[in-house]
């Protein structure tokens, strides 16, 4: 995907949470169990607060000062959202993807992760939404089939050692959609990303919507299809969690 189309979509989710919120906003979300539709709002608005920190201080923000925006009494959380995705929005075309910017992903220090980044984050929180209202529309297949790739990659992989040094499972899990595959090699205190076929001692696979809202603990096993070490799989997804949370 290119960050015009990163952009398009983030839009598009953008404009729905915005369309459908304020139909309830005490409503529970059933992919975030705790969770109000107000909450899955206000913190998606403090999401984009923080990217846009990130992109405008040298080195990231540092506090909470740096980025927070104190809430008024009686202001709209809806408002609220729409003030921080426009603002949000108004960086990412300023400055453009090639410009430098602060991320948590070293390998990628420009503003064209956080084109990525907030496209995957609002999709998911879109519907999580939508789920308080019914059944949610699916992810788009090109950003879903993206945003496995992400997950696996940037926070499974790249973050693996915020597991610890024992992590659950140990293996070889391949994730399919499609004509896509992904493996990931479980160690104690690391996890190798393949993007090639080859042998795995289990395997997820599903609709490329269905098996990243999975990755992201927004749907049941049910959800996808699951064989081989059942060991495996259950430190697969506990490692998702906690890199996830």
């Amino acid at each position: 995907m290119t960050p015009d189309s990163f952009l398009a979509r983030l839009r598009s989710d953008a404009a729905r949470i915005s369309d459908i919120a304020g139909h309830d906003l005490d409503a529970e979300v059933p992919s975030c169990p705790g969770w109000t539709v107000r909450d899955v709002v206000l913190h998606t608005a403090e999401v984009y607060a923080h990217k846009v920190a990130c992109m405008r201080l040298p080195g990231g923000p540092q506090q909470p000062e740096d980025w927070s925006h104190p809430q008024a009494e009686g202001h709209d959380p809806v408002q609220r959202f729409q003030e921080r995705f426009s603002e949000l929005v108004d960086q990412l075309e300023a400055r453009g993807p090639q410009a430098p910017s602060y991320t948590w992903f070293e390998p990628d220090q420009t503003v064209g992760f956080w084109f990525r980044r907030m496209a995957q984050e609002t999709a998911v929180h879109r519907v999580d939404v939508e789920s308080a209202f019914g059944a949610a529309m699916p992810v788009a297949e090109d950003l879903a089939v993206d945003g496995i790739d992400e997950v696996l990659h940037l926070f499974l992989a790249y973050q693996s050692p915020d597991v610890g040094p024992d992590g659950p499972g140990r293996g070889t899990v391949a994730v399919r959609t499609g004509d896509h595959i992904w493996r990931a090699t479980l160690d104690p205190d690391d996890v190798a990303l393949s993007r090639v076929p080859g042998p795995a001692d289990a395997v997820v696979s599903g609709e490329p919507s269905e098996l990243l809202l999975w990755l992201w603990g927004r749907r049941p096993d049910a959800a996808v299809s699951t064989e081989g070490d059942r060991e495996l799989l259950a430190g697969f997804r506990e490692r998702l969690r906690v890199v996830t949370q």
